[in-house]
């Protein structure tokens, strides 16, 4: 008795089963082509060469938005962070995120800002209000419970400058 080693079954080519394909653009990944070596050797250098450029493109534009923010504004600049969870709060508005989730609140979709600390423990919730009655509270792990005072100070310096509360003023 005869037995194959290995499947005799030819792999599938399609959207089902590569994400990246899409007939007519592309080339099947297989490069069973009716196309000479050379061909495709300079249709591989064409692929790889844009995006080996896209990381350097992405790093220059990370480093100029970097440095922009720092040169711009000379205001106060709220940042806590532990290691799932982090706040910005500068004169942008206020950014939060957690772990690979993220959002990002400007001055004007802000209705309130509320800061909780927990009897016991080292949690320092903020909690973004927005004007339609939702919120996204996040907690940061500090330190030490020393932090806290601290950070309520330089987060009160944050909102003092850029947060306006209409609320409380009479109406002309």
């Amino acid at each position: 008795m005869e037995q194959r080693i290995g499947s005799s079954s030819q792999p599938l080519e399609g959207a089902g089963f590569d994400p990246a394909f899409v007939p007519g653009l592309t080339s099947p990944a297989s490069g069973k082509s009716g196309k000479s070596g050379k061909d495709e050797a300079s249709e591989v250098t064409d692929e790889v060469e844009p995006e080996a450029e896209e990381p350097e493109e992405a790093v220059e534009a990370e480093a100029e938005e970097d440095a922009a923010p720092e040169d711009a504004v000379d205001g106060p600049v709220f940042e806590a962070a532990d290691r799932r969870a982090r706040i910005v709060a500068d004169h942008k508005g206020v950014r939060l995120s957690l772990d690979d989730q993220a959002c990002e609140f400007r001055w004007d979709e802000i209705g309130a800002v509320e800061t909780e600390t927990g009897r016991f423990g080292k949690r320092y919730t903020i909690t973004v209000h927005t004007p339609d009655r939702r919120w996204y509270p996040i907690e940061i792990e500090a330190p030490a419970r020393s932090r806290f005072k601290e950070w309520d100070e330089k987060l009160d310096a944050v909102l003092d400058a850029y947060f306006e509360d209409d609320a409380g003023q009479p109406a002309d």
